[in-house]
């Protein structure tokens, strides 16, 4: 019969090889098993080739910072931190954080499946779920996640807007996490815009400069209420708003425009 302190000694070993095989699960792609030959043809050619294409345009682009020391202080004292932007600058973000162990809600779906492949292809982490499908679960997979040392970042007004209006998937991180919330902007001087798509997504043309700026972290308290919780909803708001205004000025003083 194993002594109390041979069978705590036990359950930490297996708890934390569970962590460990949960860990590697989140950057490893999924079994495709349940879609059709056709669907899964579809989402490795479709996550290829938008890896490659982002690979492409992202190695020529030079970018500018504003606003490091908000990201120096963040991994200075926390460590590791929850970065939320706009949906439509989701091309240039990915590319700037890449293998950094980042870790990203992707949702439990076709289109999903073929996007979370793309970004891990990229060095990301997946959990599985959205605001729609399965979001309860992803949100518990990402604070697990996050305790375990990995960055998180929100594309806060996704997966289907509306346009530019923070949602509160990061704020609820934070508090359960206790780490802060650092909100940013990726502006590129010269970019496409898919301007059918709902969140009017910019594609960065080849060769241009961009302007990446990190706004001050915003703490959300572990013992936050719904006051507290909206109070820290409207600051990210506000601050992002400012980094987008700050972008466009950039763009503006430097001749870019989007078309």
């Amino acid at each position: 019969m194993l002594s109390p302190t041979a069978w705590l000694a036990g359950a930490a070993r297996r708890a934390t090889r569970r962590a460990a095989d949960a860990d590697r699960k989140a950057f490893q792609f999924a079994d495709l098993s349940s879609y059709s030959f056709k669907q899964r043809l579809t989402i490795r050619a479709a996550s290829l080739g938008i890896y490659g294409l982002t690979s492409l345009i992202g190695r020529t682009v030079r970018y500018e910072i504003e606003g490091r020391e908000h990201w120096d202080a963040v991994t200075q004292t926390a460590g590791n931190a929850v970065y939320a932007f706009w949906h439509d600058s989701i091309v240039l973000a990915t590319w700037y954080f890449r293998k950094r162990d980042v870790v990203v809600m992707s949702s439990q779906s076709f289109d999903g499946e073929y996007t979370a492949r793309c970004i891990q292809r990229f060095g990301y982490g997946v959990a599985r779920g959205s605001s729609t499908r399965g979001g309860l679960g992803a949100l518990v997979e990402m604070v697990r996640l996050v305790r375990q040392g990995h960055p998180a970042a929100f594309t806060i007004d996704g997966p289907k807007g509306p346009r530019h209006v923070a949602k509160t998937g990061a704020v609820l991180l934070a508090k359960k996490t206790g780490k802060p919330v650092v909100p940013l902007s990726v502006t590129p001087t010269r970019c496409w815009t898919l301007s059918r798509t709902w969140d009017r997504m910019t594609i960065p043309r080849p060769f241009s400069r961009a302007l990446v700026g990190f706004g001050r972290p915003i703490d959300v308290p572990f013992d936050a209420d719904e006051p507290i919780l909206e109070a820290r909803q409207a600051e990210l708001q506000s601050a992002l708003d400012a980094l987008e205004q700050r972008g466009q000025e950039w763009r503006a003083d430097l001749g870019g425009r989007a078309v």
